[in-house]
């Protein structure tokens, strides 16, 4: 998201603490399409709900997806050159923590439907609500960073996984996407409502946008499909999202959303597995709108450790991106080992970096 670069100090009205006089400083973007970073007296602030989850779900690549998702939708509204990012500061962990809890006597906060006391996949009362991300976008204003924006995140399960009993066996409640935009709709609504009232908040513009968890047994993260722009009261109208992602080489007979997309891949990955033999293996994610890919996210792993090895496949796999894979789509490729992160390849807005970690 951001690259090292000159800090400005500056005193934080908002989001902060010590009554405003504490220090500020951001982090300049190397690039016109990233936020600037705030940061308070030299740290980065991370988010009190980052990781709260309604329930188990072990897809490792949802939350990647939760978060950069989010990150394009707030790009719709608040500018890159006008708005500096940071992790959500207003909710607290016992908040969200109630919220994505079942509605009960005892926590009237939650937004997931009370327990209808049935344990039966379809006559259940499913836990629709499984996670929340915020994040906040400041302003300068008389010389002080001021909250200007916020972007929410409302994770809703496709399938949400139970236990009829502690540490017993796993079963699951399939959600269907009328259902999800229903019960996203609503909370959403909600949210929104409750932010509305808090300290800081009052009238800024809150995107909202609604995110469909990927299972657990499949090997991409989840989607957004909708989101909606609260300008000072109530939630706007909604508008909806064709976002898709898919794992390259397909799998389980999948077709290809894009078959010349899958031609390249494949074309690519062929050409850096003949450079080395002690390849494991290439696979990618790839994020589409529509059917325009975005971007993919790689990962090759390797089976050498050797430094001038490292190097030299780094600039090969480059040269090989540069040559086989589509030209308008940004890349973020990973080498490693099982054991390390050995160097990244990323290209962004057709402009390549790479790097390589050295141990020593």
């Amino acid at each position: 998201m951001t690259a090292c670069g000159n800090l400005q100090d500056s005193s934080l009205s908002s989001g902060g603490s010590d009554n405003g006089k504490s220090t500020v400083q951001t982090a300049s973007s190397s690039d016109s399409s990233s936020y600037d970073v705030l940061m308070s007296n030299g740290k980065y602030k991370t988010s009190a709900i980052s990781g709260i989850t309604a329930a188990d779900n072990t897809n490792q690549f949802n939350s990647r997806s939760f978060e950069s998702g989010l990150l394009d939708l707030s790009k719709k509204e608040f500018s890159t050159n006008s708005y500096v990012f940071q992790e959500g500061q207003v909710l607290s962990s016992s908040t969200v923590t109630d919220w994505l809890g079942r509605k009960s006597e005892k926590n009237p906060n939650g937004l997931n439907p009370a327990s209808n006391g049935s344990t039966s996949p379809t006559k259940r009362a499913p836990m629709y609500f499984q996670q929340m991300l915020e994040e906040d976008y400041l302003q300068k204003q008389d010389g002080k960073y001021k909250l200007a924006g916020i972007s929410v995140g409302i994770a809703m399960n496709k399938i949400d996984y139970y236990q009829k009993k502690q540490y017993g066996a796993t079963y699951n409640t399939t959600i269907s996407r009328e259902d999800q935009k229903s019960q996203g709709e609503r909370v959403a609504k909600e949210v929104v409502k409750r932010l509305r009232k808090m300290n800081n908040v009052g009238n800024i513009p809150i995107i909202v946008g609604l995110y469909s968890v990927a299972p657990e047994d499949t090997l991409v993260g989840g989607t957004y499909f909708q989101y909606s722009v609260s300008k000072s009261g109530d939630i706007g109208s909604w508008k909806e999202l064709d976002y898709k992602n898919q794992m390259l080489p397909t799998v389980n007979n999948e077709t290809p959303i894009s078959s010349s997309d899958s031609d390249a891949f494949a074309n690519f990955k062929d050409n850096i597995q003949n450079y080395f033999p002690n390849i494991s293996g290439v696979t990618a994610q790839a994020h589409y709108d529509g059917t325009k890919l975005k971007s993919m996210d790689i990962t090759i792993n390797t089976q050498f450790d050797g430094l001038a090895q490292v190097t030299s496949f780094t600039q090969f796999v480059q040269q090989s991106a540069s040559k086989y894979l589509p030209s308008d789509a940004n890349l973020d490729i990973n080498i490693q080992t099982v054991a390390n992160q050995q160097s990244v390849v990323t290209r962004t807005d057709g402009k390549f970096l790479s790097h390589v970690y050295n141990a020593d």
